[in-house]
Protein backbone atom coordinates (compact mmCIF):
# COMPACT_ATOMS: atom_id res chain seq x y z
CA UNK A 1 0.00 0.00 0.00
CA UNK A 2 1.28 3.48 -0.81
CA UNK A 3 1.31 5.50 2.40
CA UNK A 4 3.05 8.87 2.57
CA UNK A 5 2.70 9.60 -1.12
CA UNK A 6 -1.05 9.13 -1.38
CA UNK A 7 -2.53 12.49 -2.25
CA UNK A 8 -4.66 13.52 0.76
CA UNK A 9 -8.06 15.13 0.56
CA UNK A 10 -7.89 18.94 0.37
CA UNK A 11 -9.46 19.29 3.87
CA UNK A 12 -6.84 16.93 5.25
CA UNK A 13 -4.09 18.92 3.57
CA UNK A 14 -5.47 22.12 5.03
CA UNK A 15 -5.43 20.68 8.56
CA UNK A 16 -2.12 18.81 8.42
CA UNK A 17 0.61 19.47 10.98
CA UNK A 18 3.39 21.08 8.98
CA UNK A 19 5.58 24.12 9.26
CA UNK A 20 3.26 25.88 6.86
CA UNK A 21 0.17 25.35 9.01
CA UNK A 22 1.67 25.39 12.50
CA UNK A 23 0.47 28.84 13.52
CA UNK A 24 -3.07 27.57 14.12
CA UNK A 25 -1.80 24.86 16.49
CA UNK A 26 0.98 26.66 18.37
CA UNK A 27 0.55 30.37 17.81
CA UNK A 28 4.18 30.41 16.67
CA UNK A 29 4.98 30.75 12.95
CA UNK A 30 8.24 29.36 11.57
CA UNK A 31 11.06 31.77 10.85
CA UNK A 32 11.30 32.82 7.21
CA UNK A 33 13.66 30.63 5.25
CA UNK A 34 14.46 28.17 8.04
CA UNK A 35 13.62 25.15 5.93
CA UNK A 36 16.16 26.27 3.38
CA UNK A 37 18.86 26.23 6.05
CA UNK A 38 18.70 22.43 6.44
CA UNK A 39 21.75 20.47 5.21
CA UNK A 40 21.57 20.00 1.48
CA UNK A 41 20.85 16.28 1.26
CA UNK A 42 18.24 14.11 -0.38
CA UNK A 43 15.42 13.05 1.90
CA UNK A 44 16.12 9.54 3.10
CA UNK A 45 13.38 6.93 3.25
CA UNK A 46 12.43 4.28 5.83
CA UNK A 47 14.49 6.01 8.51
CA UNK A 48 15.09 4.59 11.98
CA UNK A 49 17.47 5.96 14.61
CA UNK A 50 18.81 3.66 17.32
CA UNK A 51 18.68 5.54 20.64
CA UNK A 52 19.92 2.70 22.86
CA UNK A 53 16.58 2.19 24.61
CA UNK A 54 14.96 1.43 21.25
CA UNK A 55 14.53 2.93 17.81
CA UNK A 56 12.85 6.10 16.68
CA UNK A 57 10.94 5.17 13.54
CA UNK A 58 10.14 8.30 11.55
CA UNK A 59 6.75 7.45 10.03
CA UNK A 60 6.74 10.27 7.49
CA UNK A 61 9.82 8.81 5.79
CA UNK A 62 7.95 5.58 4.93
CA UNK A 63 5.89 5.46 1.74
CA UNK A 64 4.40 2.07 2.64
CA UNK A 65 2.36 1.55 5.80
CA UNK A 66 2.86 -2.22 5.86
CA UNK A 67 6.62 -1.83 5.68
CA UNK A 68 6.53 0.62 8.58
CA UNK A 69 4.50 -1.83 10.69
CA UNK A 70 6.87 -4.65 9.78
CA UNK A 71 9.78 -2.46 10.88
CA UNK A 72 8.10 -1.95 14.25
CA UNK A 73 7.54 -5.72 14.53
CA UNK A 74 11.33 -6.14 14.45
CA UNK A 75 11.66 -4.48 17.85
CA UNK A 76 14.50 -6.10 19.80
CA UNK A 77 13.73 -7.79 23.15
CA UNK A 78 14.07 -5.49 26.15
CA UNK A 79 13.72 -2.32 24.07
CA UNK A 80 10.92 0.14 23.29
CA UNK A 81 10.58 1.34 19.69
CA UNK A 82 8.50 4.44 18.91
CA UNK A 83 6.88 5.32 15.60
CA UNK A 84 6.86 9.13 15.55
CA UNK A 85 4.99 11.64 13.34
CA UNK A 86 2.35 9.07 12.37
CA UNK A 87 -0.05 10.53 9.82
CA UNK A 88 -2.90 8.01 9.92
CA UNK A 89 -2.87 6.31 13.35
CA UNK A 90 -6.34 4.85 12.89
CA UNK A 91 -5.29 3.06 9.71
CA UNK A 92 -2.11 1.66 11.32
CA UNK A 93 -4.08 0.38 14.32
CA UNK A 94 -6.62 -1.27 12.05
CA UNK A 95 -3.81 -3.18 10.31
CA UNK A 96 -2.54 -4.79 13.54
CA UNK A 97 -5.02 -4.14 16.37
CA UNK A 98 -3.69 -6.98 18.55
CA UNK A 99 -0.07 -5.84 18.30
CA UNK A 100 -0.05 -2.04 18.28
CA UNK A 101 -1.44 0.78 20.37
CA UNK A 102 -1.50 4.55 20.20
CA UNK A 103 0.90 6.07 22.73
CA UNK A 104 -1.04 8.22 25.26
CA UNK A 105 1.45 11.06 24.96
CA UNK A 106 1.26 14.65 23.78
CA UNK A 107 3.72 16.09 21.27
CA UNK A 108 5.06 19.55 22.08
CA UNK A 109 7.06 21.88 19.83
CA UNK A 110 9.34 24.83 20.57
CA UNK A 111 9.88 27.25 17.71
CA UNK A 112 13.56 28.14 17.95
CA UNK A 113 13.15 31.42 16.10
CA UNK A 114 11.31 32.67 19.20
CA UNK A 115 13.51 31.01 21.84
CA UNK A 116 15.65 33.22 24.07
CA UNK A 117 18.28 31.83 26.48
CA UNK A 118 17.91 32.46 30.19
CA UNK A 119 20.19 34.93 31.91
CA UNK A 120 20.37 32.71 34.99
CA UNK A 121 23.24 30.24 35.14
CA UNK A 122 23.19 26.92 37.04
CA UNK A 123 24.76 27.06 40.50
CA UNK A 124 26.43 24.05 42.06
CA UNK A 125 26.20 21.98 38.90
CA UNK A 126 27.04 22.28 35.21
CA UNK A 127 25.82 20.76 31.95
CA UNK A 128 28.10 19.37 29.24
CA UNK A 129 28.21 16.66 26.60
CA UNK A 130 28.64 13.08 27.73
CA UNK A 131 32.33 12.17 27.48
CA UNK A 132 33.37 9.12 29.43
CA UNK A 133 32.19 5.68 30.49
CA UNK A 134 31.78 7.07 34.02
CA UNK A 135 29.34 9.62 32.59
CA UNK A 136 27.46 6.81 30.82
CA UNK A 137 27.27 4.73 34.00
CA UNK A 138 25.90 7.78 35.80
CA UNK A 139 23.16 8.07 33.17
CA UNK A 140 22.39 4.36 33.66
CA UNK A 141 21.93 4.90 37.40
CA UNK A 142 19.47 7.73 36.81
CA UNK A 143 17.51 5.68 34.26
CA UNK A 144 17.24 2.88 36.83
CA UNK A 145 16.05 5.26 39.55
CA UNK A 146 13.42 6.71 37.22
CA UNK A 147 12.35 3.22 36.04
CA UNK A 148 13.23 4.05 32.43
CA UNK A 149 14.24 1.54 29.76
CA UNK A 150 17.96 0.92 30.32
CA UNK A 151 20.65 1.93 27.84
CA UNK A 152 24.05 0.25 27.81
CA UNK A 153 27.02 2.37 28.80
CA UNK A 154 28.84 1.08 25.70
CA UNK A 155 26.12 2.50 23.43
CA UNK A 156 26.24 5.92 25.09
CA UNK A 157 30.03 6.08 24.83
CA UNK A 158 30.06 4.83 21.23
CA UNK A 159 27.51 7.46 20.14
CA UNK A 160 29.05 10.42 21.98
CA UNK A 161 30.48 11.87 18.73
CA UNK A 162 27.39 11.19 16.63
CA UNK A 163 25.96 14.01 14.52
CA UNK A 164 22.47 12.54 14.90
CA UNK A 165 22.44 11.90 18.67
CA UNK A 166 23.85 14.28 21.26
CA UNK A 167 23.87 13.20 24.91
CA UNK A 168 24.11 15.87 27.60
CA UNK A 169 24.73 15.30 31.31
CA UNK A 170 24.29 17.56 34.33
CA UNK A 171 27.07 17.04 36.89
CA UNK A 172 27.50 18.07 40.51
CA UNK A 173 30.43 20.51 40.56
CA UNK A 174 31.61 19.28 43.96
CA UNK A 175 31.48 15.51 43.40
CA UNK A 176 31.39 15.14 39.63
CA UNK A 177 28.36 12.85 39.99
CA UNK A 178 25.91 12.78 37.10
CA UNK A 179 22.57 14.15 38.34
CA UNK A 180 20.67 14.57 35.08
CA UNK A 181 20.73 13.71 31.38
CA UNK A 182 18.96 14.34 28.10
CA UNK A 183 19.38 13.35 24.45
CA UNK A 184 18.93 15.51 21.35
CA UNK A 185 18.10 13.99 17.94
CA UNK A 186 19.00 16.06 14.85
CA UNK A 187 16.44 15.28 12.14
CA UNK A 188 18.39 17.09 9.44
CA UNK A 189 21.40 14.83 9.95
CA UNK A 190 19.20 11.77 10.48
CA UNK A 191 17.25 11.94 7.22
CA UNK A 192 17.75 15.33 5.55
CA UNK A 193 14.54 16.67 7.10
CA UNK A 194 13.08 19.28 4.70
CA UNK A 195 11.40 20.95 7.70
CA UNK A 196 14.79 21.24 9.44
CA UNK A 197 13.64 19.89 12.78
CA UNK A 198 15.01 18.21 15.88
CA UNK A 199 13.64 16.44 18.94
CA UNK A 200 14.39 15.92 22.62
CA UNK A 201 14.23 12.53 24.37
CA UNK A 202 14.86 10.91 27.75
CA UNK A 203 14.99 13.97 29.98
CA UNK A 204 15.85 12.47 33.36
CA UNK A 205 16.88 14.09 36.64
CA UNK A 206 18.14 12.14 39.64
CA UNK A 207 15.16 12.22 42.05
CA UNK A 208 17.64 12.61 44.90
CA UNK A 209 19.47 15.64 43.48
CA UNK A 210 19.16 18.68 45.73
CA UNK A 211 19.78 21.44 43.16
CA UNK A 212 16.79 23.37 41.78
CA UNK A 213 16.15 23.79 38.05
CA UNK A 214 18.19 20.87 36.66
CA UNK A 215 15.48 19.75 34.23
CA UNK A 216 14.96 23.26 32.88
CA UNK A 217 18.70 23.72 32.38
CA UNK A 218 18.96 20.46 30.42
CA UNK A 219 16.02 21.41 28.16
CA UNK A 220 17.50 24.84 27.54
CA UNK A 221 20.88 23.28 26.74
CA UNK A 222 19.31 21.12 24.04
CA UNK A 223 17.32 24.07 22.66
CA UNK A 224 20.44 26.22 22.43
CA UNK A 225 22.45 23.35 20.92
CA UNK A 226 20.02 22.71 18.05
CA UNK A 227 19.34 26.43 17.63
CA UNK A 228 23.09 26.95 17.07
CA UNK A 229 22.89 24.28 14.35
CA UNK A 230 20.21 26.34 12.61
CA UNK A 231 17.30 24.03 13.31
CA UNK A 232 13.76 25.41 13.05
CA UNK A 233 12.06 23.66 15.96
CA UNK A 234 12.51 21.23 18.83
CA UNK A 235 9.84 18.56 19.42
CA UNK A 236 9.29 16.20 22.32
CA UNK A 237 6.77 13.59 23.47
CA UNK A 238 5.46 13.50 27.05
CA UNK A 239 2.85 11.31 28.72
CA UNK A 240 -0.49 13.10 28.97
CA UNK A 241 -0.59 12.83 32.79
CA UNK A 242 2.98 13.99 33.50
CA UNK A 243 1.81 17.31 34.84
CA UNK A 244 5.18 18.39 36.24
CA UNK A 245 6.98 17.94 32.91
CA UNK A 246 4.17 19.55 30.93
CA UNK A 247 4.26 22.59 33.22
CA UNK A 248 8.00 22.93 32.57
CA UNK A 249 7.60 22.70 28.80
CA UNK A 250 4.76 25.21 28.73
CA UNK A 251 6.83 27.56 30.88
CA UNK A 252 9.53 27.42 28.18
CA UNK A 253 6.91 28.20 25.49
CA UNK A 254 6.53 24.72 24.00
CA UNK A 255 3.13 24.31 22.32
CA UNK A 256 1.17 21.17 21.55
CA UNK A 257 0.96 19.99 17.95
CA UNK A 258 -1.23 17.22 16.46
CA UNK A 259 1.46 14.56 15.99
CA UNK A 260 1.01 10.95 17.11
CA UNK A 261 3.22 8.09 18.21
CA UNK A 262 2.68 4.35 17.84
CA UNK A 263 4.15 1.56 19.98
CA UNK A 264 3.99 -2.21 20.06
CA UNK A 265 2.49 -4.19 22.92
CA UNK A 266 5.26 -5.64 25.06
CA UNK A 267 5.98 -6.07 28.81
CA UNK A 268 7.71 -2.67 28.95
CA UNK A 269 4.67 -0.88 27.52
CA UNK A 270 2.02 -2.93 29.32
CA UNK A 271 0.85 -0.17 31.66
CA UNK A 272 0.29 2.17 28.71
CA UNK A 273 -1.91 -0.09 26.58
CA UNK A 274 -3.83 -1.80 29.37
CA UNK A 275 -4.53 1.45 31.24
CA UNK A 276 -5.24 1.69 34.97
CA UNK A 277 -7.36 -0.99 36.56
CA UNK A 278 -10.82 0.23 37.68
CA UNK A 279 -10.75 1.81 41.12
CA UNK A 280 -7.01 1.27 41.67
CA UNK A 281 -4.83 3.93 43.27
CA UNK A 282 -2.11 1.81 44.81
CA UNK A 283 0.95 3.38 46.38
CA UNK A 284 4.40 2.75 44.80
CA UNK A 285 5.25 -0.06 47.27
CA UNK A 286 2.18 -2.08 46.26
CA UNK A 287 2.35 -1.05 42.60
CA UNK A 288 5.87 -2.41 42.04
CA UNK A 289 4.71 -5.86 43.24
CA UNK A 290 1.40 -5.82 41.36
CA UNK A 291 3.17 -4.84 38.12
CA UNK A 292 5.65 -7.70 38.47
CA UNK A 293 2.83 -10.17 39.18
CA UNK A 294 0.86 -9.05 36.13
CA UNK A 295 3.97 -9.32 33.99
CA UNK A 296 4.12 -13.02 34.91
CA UNK A 297 0.44 -13.62 34.24
CA UNK A 298 -0.47 -13.82 37.93
CA UNK A 299 -4.01 -12.68 38.71
CA UNK A 300 -4.37 -9.52 40.79
CA UNK A 301 -7.39 -8.52 42.83
CA UNK A 302 -7.07 -5.18 44.63
CA UNK A 303 -8.85 -5.50 47.97
CA UNK A 304 -8.16 -2.07 49.48
CA UNK A 305 -6.12 0.30 47.34
CA UNK A 306 -5.81 2.95 50.03
CA UNK A 307 -4.36 0.45 52.50
CA UNK A 308 -2.20 -1.31 49.89
CA UNK A 309 -4.01 -4.66 50.18
CA UNK A 310 -4.23 -7.00 47.18
CA UNK A 311 -4.60 -10.72 46.45
CA UNK A 312 -2.36 -12.59 43.99
CA UNK A 313 -3.63 -15.81 42.40
CA UNK A 314 -1.83 -18.33 40.21
CA UNK A 315 -2.43 -22.03 39.61
CA UNK A 316 -5.11 -22.36 42.28
CA UNK A 317 -2.95 -20.67 44.95
CA UNK A 318 -3.91 -17.28 46.41
CA UNK A 319 -1.86 -15.05 48.70
CA UNK A 320 -3.14 -11.83 50.30
CA UNK A 321 -0.53 -9.08 50.72
CA UNK A 322 -0.28 -5.63 52.14
CA UNK A 323 2.59 -4.26 50.09
CA UNK A 324 5.54 -6.55 50.99
CA UNK A 325 3.77 -8.03 54.03
CA UNK A 326 2.13 -11.32 53.04
CA UNK A 327 0.35 -14.23 54.64
CA UNK A 328 3.72 -15.98 54.70
CA UNK A 329 4.79 -13.70 57.58
CA UNK A 330 3.44 -15.14 60.82
CA UNK A 331 1.71 -13.03 63.44
CA UNK A 332 4.51 -13.89 65.88
CA UNK A 333 7.24 -12.69 63.49
CA UNK A 334 5.27 -9.53 62.78
CA UNK A 335 4.84 -8.78 66.50
CA UNK A 336 8.59 -9.22 67.08
CA UNK A 337 9.33 -6.51 64.50
CA UNK A 338 6.44 -4.27 65.51
CA UNK A 339 7.79 -3.75 69.05
CA UNK A 340 11.28 -2.23 68.82
CA UNK A 341 12.16 -3.34 72.36
CA UNK A 342 11.32 -6.95 71.52
CA UNK A 343 13.27 -6.71 68.25
CA UNK A 344 16.34 -5.59 70.15
CA UNK A 345 16.11 -8.44 72.68
CA UNK A 346 15.70 -11.10 69.97
CA UNK A 347 18.71 -9.80 68.04
CA UNK A 348 20.82 -9.45 71.17
CA UNK A 349 20.10 -13.08 72.12
CA UNK A 350 21.21 -14.08 68.61
CA UNK A 351 24.63 -12.56 69.38
CA UNK A 352 24.16 -9.47 67.22
CA UNK A 353 25.26 -5.96 68.13
CA UNK A 354 22.51 -3.59 69.32
CA UNK A 355 22.60 -0.18 71.07
CA UNK A 356 21.89 0.30 74.79
CA UNK A 357 18.21 0.96 75.39
CA UNK A 358 15.83 1.90 78.22
CA UNK A 359 12.14 2.66 78.61
CA UNK A 360 11.39 6.33 79.26
CA UNK A 361 10.12 6.66 82.82
CA UNK A 362 10.42 9.55 85.26
CA UNK A 363 12.61 12.57 84.59
CA UNK A 364 15.34 11.44 86.99
CA UNK A 365 15.81 8.01 85.36
CA UNK A 366 15.69 9.55 81.91
CA UNK A 367 18.34 12.11 82.88
CA UNK A 368 20.56 9.32 84.24
CA UNK A 369 20.38 7.43 80.91
CA UNK A 370 21.20 10.63 79.01
CA UNK A 371 24.16 11.38 81.30
CA UNK A 372 25.52 7.85 80.80
CA UNK A 373 25.46 8.01 77.02
CA UNK A 374 25.73 11.76 76.33
CA UNK A 375 23.74 11.59 73.07
CA UNK A 376 20.55 9.57 72.64
CA UNK A 377 17.67 8.79 70.31
CA UNK A 378 14.06 9.08 71.50
CA UNK A 379 11.46 7.00 69.66
CA UNK A 380 8.08 5.34 70.14
CA UNK A 381 8.26 1.59 70.79
CA UNK A 382 5.85 1.04 67.90
CA UNK A 383 5.55 2.95 64.67
CA UNK A 384 7.01 3.32 61.21
CA UNK A 385 8.19 5.80 58.60
CA UNK A 386 10.23 7.76 61.18
CA UNK A 387 7.20 9.19 62.93
CA UNK A 388 7.86 10.51 66.44
CA UNK A 389 11.63 9.88 66.33
CA UNK A 390 14.08 12.52 67.57
CA UNK A 391 17.75 11.86 66.87
CA UNK A 392 20.91 13.13 68.60
CA UNK A 393 19.33 14.51 71.76
CA UNK A 394 21.94 16.09 74.07
CA UNK A 395 20.09 17.92 76.85
CA UNK A 396 17.31 17.11 79.31
CA UNK A 397 14.89 19.77 78.08
CA UNK A 398 15.04 18.55 74.48
CA UNK A 399 14.75 14.95 75.71
CA UNK A 400 11.54 15.58 77.64
CA UNK A 401 10.03 17.43 74.67
CA UNK A 402 11.00 14.53 72.41
CA UNK A 403 9.42 12.02 74.82
CA UNK A 404 6.17 13.99 74.75
CA UNK A 405 6.24 14.03 70.93
CA UNK A 406 6.91 10.27 70.78
CA UNK A 407 4.00 9.56 73.14
CA UNK A 408 1.64 11.00 70.54
CA UNK A 409 2.42 7.88 68.48
CA UNK A 410 2.82 5.24 71.21
CA UNK A 411 2.41 5.26 75.00
CA UNK A 412 5.65 3.29 75.42
CA UNK A 413 8.70 5.44 74.57
CA UNK A 414 12.25 4.17 74.24
CA UNK A 415 15.53 5.93 74.96
CA UNK A 416 18.38 4.54 72.89
CA UNK A 417 22.11 5.12 72.77
CA UNK A 418 23.02 7.34 69.82
CA UNK A 419 25.52 5.64 67.50
CA UNK A 420 27.50 7.37 64.78
CA UNK A 421 27.53 5.91 61.29
CA UNK A 422 25.86 5.70 57.93
CA UNK A 423 22.21 4.65 57.88
CA UNK A 424 22.07 1.34 55.97
CA UNK A 425 18.86 -0.41 54.89
CA UNK A 426 19.23 -4.10 53.96
CA UNK A 427 16.34 -6.02 52.36
CA UNK A 428 16.30 -9.75 53.11
CA UNK A 429 13.85 -12.01 51.24
CA UNK A 430 13.73 -15.76 51.83
CA UNK A 431 16.80 -15.47 54.10
CA UNK A 432 18.89 -13.95 51.27
CA UNK A 433 20.11 -10.35 50.95
CA UNK A 434 18.42 -8.85 47.89
CA UNK A 435 19.23 -5.14 48.18
CA UNK A 436 21.22 -2.74 50.33
CA UNK A 437 21.13 1.03 50.27
CA UNK A 438 22.62 3.87 52.26
CA UNK A 439 19.90 6.25 53.38
CA UNK A 440 20.85 9.88 53.82
CA UNK A 441 18.87 12.58 55.61
CA UNK A 442 17.21 15.28 53.56
CA UNK A 443 19.38 18.23 52.65
CA UNK A 444 19.12 21.30 50.45
CA UNK A 445 21.74 23.16 48.45
CA UNK A 446 21.81 26.94 48.45
CA UNK A 447 21.70 29.02 45.29
CA UNK A 448 22.21 32.47 46.79
CA UNK A 449 18.67 33.48 45.86
CA UNK A 450 16.04 31.33 47.55
CA UNK A 451 15.35 30.97 51.28
CA UNK A 452 15.75 27.66 53.09
CA UNK A 453 11.97 27.43 53.23
CA UNK A 454 11.71 27.81 49.43
CA UNK A 455 14.51 25.30 48.86
CA UNK A 456 12.76 22.75 51.09
CA UNK A 457 9.46 23.29 49.28
CA UNK A 458 11.14 22.78 45.87
CA UNK A 459 13.02 19.72 47.09
CA UNK A 460 9.80 18.26 48.54
CA UNK A 461 8.03 18.68 45.19
CA UNK A 462 10.83 16.82 43.39
CA UNK A 463 10.92 14.02 45.97
CA UNK A 464 7.12 13.64 45.89
CA UNK A 465 7.09 13.53 42.09
CA UNK A 466 9.84 10.89 42.03
CA UNK A 467 8.23 8.65 44.68
CA UNK A 468 4.55 8.85 43.86
CA UNK A 469 3.94 11.29 46.71
CA UNK A 470 5.60 9.05 49.34
CA UNK A 471 8.56 11.30 50.15
CA UNK A 472 8.54 14.91 51.28
CA UNK A 473 10.33 17.06 53.85
CA UNK A 474 8.05 18.14 56.72
CA UNK A 475 8.51 21.71 57.89
CA UNK A 476 7.86 20.91 61.54
CA UNK A 477 9.52 21.36 64.93
CA UNK A 478 12.11 18.66 64.16
CA UNK A 479 13.18 20.43 60.97
CA UNK A 480 13.43 23.75 62.83
CA UNK A 481 15.52 22.03 65.54
CA UNK A 482 17.95 20.69 62.92
CA UNK A 483 18.24 24.12 61.32
CA UNK A 484 18.78 25.79 64.69
CA UNK A 485 21.59 23.33 65.47
CA UNK A 486 23.30 24.51 62.27
CA UNK A 487 22.68 28.18 63.12
CA UNK A 488 20.03 28.61 60.42
CA UNK A 489 16.33 29.44 60.14
CA UNK A 490 13.74 28.79 57.45
CA UNK A 491 14.01 32.38 56.24
CA UNK A 492 17.80 32.40 55.73
CA UNK A 493 19.20 32.53 52.19
CA UNK A 494 22.04 30.04 51.76
CA UNK A 495 25.11 31.00 49.73
CA UNK A 496 25.37 29.25 46.37
CA UNK A 497 26.69 25.72 46.77
CA UNK A 498 26.27 25.45 50.55
CA UNK A 499 24.73 22.11 51.55
CA UNK A 500 22.47 22.15 54.61
CA UNK A 501 21.02 19.00 56.23
CA UNK A 502 17.44 19.72 57.29
CA UNK A 503 16.56 16.42 59.03
CA UNK A 504 18.45 14.02 61.30
CA UNK A 505 16.58 10.86 60.32
CA UNK A 506 17.08 9.32 56.89
CA UNK A 507 13.57 7.92 56.38
CA UNK A 508 12.27 8.12 52.83
CA UNK A 509 8.96 9.52 54.10
CA UNK A 510 10.70 12.55 55.63
CA UNK A 511 12.65 13.38 52.48
CA UNK A 512 15.59 11.00 52.91
CA UNK A 513 17.39 9.73 49.83
CA UNK A 514 18.42 6.15 48.97
CA UNK A 515 21.73 5.16 47.34
CA UNK A 516 22.24 1.56 46.23
CA UNK A 517 25.33 -0.21 47.66
CA UNK A 518 24.30 -3.85 47.14
CA UNK A 519 27.29 -4.79 45.00
CA UNK A 520 29.80 -3.38 47.50
CA UNK A 521 28.22 -4.73 50.70
CA UNK A 522 30.77 -6.26 53.10
CA UNK A 523 30.36 -10.06 53.66
CA UNK A 524 29.97 -9.54 57.43
CA UNK A 525 26.93 -7.33 56.87
CA UNK A 526 25.42 -9.92 54.54
CA UNK A 527 25.98 -12.64 57.14
CA UNK A 528 24.56 -10.78 60.16
CA UNK A 529 21.47 -9.77 58.17
CA UNK A 530 20.65 -13.38 57.28
CA UNK A 531 21.29 -14.41 60.90
CA UNK A 532 18.89 -11.69 62.07
CA UNK A 533 16.18 -12.79 59.60
CA UNK A 534 16.45 -16.34 60.90
CA UNK A 535 16.32 -15.16 64.52
CA UNK A 536 13.10 -13.27 63.81
CA UNK A 537 11.87 -16.17 61.63
CA UNK A 538 10.52 -13.77 59.02
CA UNK A 539 10.49 -14.30 55.21
CA UNK A 540 10.65 -10.61 54.18
CA UNK A 541 12.28 -7.94 56.32
CA UNK A 542 14.10 -4.63 56.06
CA UNK A 543 16.89 -4.05 58.59
CA UNK A 544 18.16 -0.63 59.59
CA UNK A 545 21.80 -0.65 60.66
CA UNK A 546 24.37 2.01 61.43
CA UNK A 547 27.72 1.22 59.84
CA UNK A 548 31.09 2.91 59.40
CA UNK A 549 30.79 2.19 55.67
CA UNK A 550 28.78 -0.41 53.71
CA UNK A 551 31.97 -1.99 52.35
CA UNK A 552 33.60 -2.39 55.79
CA UNK A 553 32.89 -4.63 58.78
CA UNK A 554 31.30 -3.21 61.92
CA UNK A 555 27.63 -2.49 62.56
CA UNK A 556 24.87 -1.96 65.08
CA UNK A 557 21.26 -3.03 64.45
CA UNK A 558 18.69 -0.29 65.02
CA UNK A 559 15.40 -1.93 64.06
CA UNK A 560 13.59 -4.34 61.73
CA UNK A 561 10.66 -3.53 59.42
CA UNK A 562 8.24 -6.37 58.67
CA UNK A 563 6.79 -4.42 55.69
CA UNK A 564 9.81 -2.86 53.97
CA UNK A 565 9.28 -0.73 50.88
CA UNK A 566 10.55 -2.60 47.83
CA UNK A 567 10.39 0.46 45.56
CA UNK A 568 13.30 2.89 45.24
CA UNK A 569 15.93 0.12 45.37
CA UNK A 570 16.57 0.13 41.63
CA UNK A 571 18.32 -1.58 39.93
CA UNK A 572 17.99 -4.44 42.43
CA UNK A 573 15.18 -6.97 41.66
CA UNK A 574 13.28 -6.61 44.94
CA UNK A 575 9.79 -7.12 43.51
CA UNK A 576 10.99 -10.04 41.38
CA UNK A 577 12.44 -11.85 44.42
CA UNK A 578 9.27 -11.17 46.44
CA UNK A 579 7.05 -12.73 43.76
CA UNK A 580 9.56 -15.61 43.47
CA UNK A 581 8.98 -16.25 47.18
CA UNK A 582 5.19 -16.32 46.80
CA UNK A 583 5.04 -18.21 43.49
CA UNK A 584 8.37 -20.00 42.88
CA UNK A 585 6.93 -21.79 39.82
CA UNK A 586 6.78 -18.46 37.94
CA UNK A 587 10.52 -17.74 38.17
CA UNK A 588 11.93 -16.74 34.81
CA UNK A 589 8.57 -15.89 33.23
CA UNK A 590 9.07 -13.15 30.63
Amino acid sequence: MSYARVKPHRLERAASASLRHTRRYTGRPPADGTAAEAPRADLMTDVTVDCGWGRLIFAHTFDDLDRMIETLRQEAPGTRDIVFYLQDPHVALARAPQELFLDPSHTFRLWLSDYRPSRLRPKGYSVRRLRTREDAEGVQRIYARRRMVPVSASFLVASRNSRVLTHFVACDDATGEVIGSVTAVDHAHAFGDPENGSSLWCLAVDPQASFPGIGETLVRTVAEHVQARGRAFLDLSVLHDNETAIALYEKLDFRRIPAFALKTRNPINERLFTGPQPGERLNPYATIIVNEARRRGIGVDVLDAEGGYFCLTWGGRSVVCRESLSELTSAVAMSRCDDKAVTRRVLERAGLKVPAQAVARDAEENAAFLETHGRIVVKPARGEQGRGITVDVRDAETMESAIAAARQHCDLVLLEQFCEGQDLRIIVIDKKVVAAAVRRPAEVTGDGTHSVRELIEAQSRRRAAATGGESHIPMDAETERCLAAAGRTLDDVLPAGEVLPVRKTANLHTGGTIHDVTDSLHPELVEVSTVAARALDIPVVGFDLLVEAPDRPGYVFIEANERPGLANHEPQPTAERFVDLLFPQTRGVL
